[in-house]
């Protein structure tokens, strides 16, 4: 199958939240070469080969619209391939501006996982109010059971003595 270059720009919030991971680990998956890296000053550029099908995927896969990557736009453009990479990589910056950018990978996770905590912690609050509500009403139940058995034994015990008092007035 002949083998195409795409020279790839993503636009929108793809800095600083782990779209070149996400990107590495797409264009592995379909089994294409290039790099990915960040340019200035907000986009990333994706630079890959492989064949027209696996492009196309790989394309749509990185078209990523979620809580903390939003690629707004794809610019793209196809070559003849080169046969210039071996295999798929990141072509990573100043590491202190790595460093910044997984620590801000971070802060995103967190934030996320506190919003998420804290709606658990709603919904624990809402079952426990509702396991209150039901513990209440079983308590109630037992009461009101426990007073109809009583009445029942009651019944009972006068039925039991006037039958016997019948029976003992049959004997005489």
């Amino acid at each position: 199958m002949q083998q195409i270059k795409a020279v790839i720009i993503a636009r929108g919030e793809v800095q600083r939240v782990g779209y070149r991971d996400i990107v590495e680990r797409a264009a592995r998956k379909m089994k294409l070469t290039g790099i990915v890296e960040n340019i200035k000053p907000y986009d990333v550029k994706i630079i890959c080969e492989g064949n027209k099908t696996s492009i196309d995927s790989f394309i749509k896969l990185i078209d990523i619209k979620e809580p903390t990557i939003e690629v707004e736009e794809l610019e793209v453009s196809f070559e003849d391939a080169t046969g210039e990479f071996d295999y798929f990589e990141i072509k990573r910056g100043d590491m202190a501006e790595e460093l910044g950018e997984r620590l801000d990978i971070a802060n995103i996770n967190m934030t996320l996982m506190m919003a998420k905590q804290d709606s658990m912690i709603e919904k624990l609050d809402d079952n426990t109010s509702v396991l209150k509500e039901n513990t209440s009403i079983l308590k109630d139940f037992k009461s009101e059971t426990n007073r109809n058995f009583t009445q029942l034994t009651n019944i009972m015990t006068k039925h039991d003595v006037d039958a016997q008092e019948r029976i003992a007035a049959l004997t005489v």
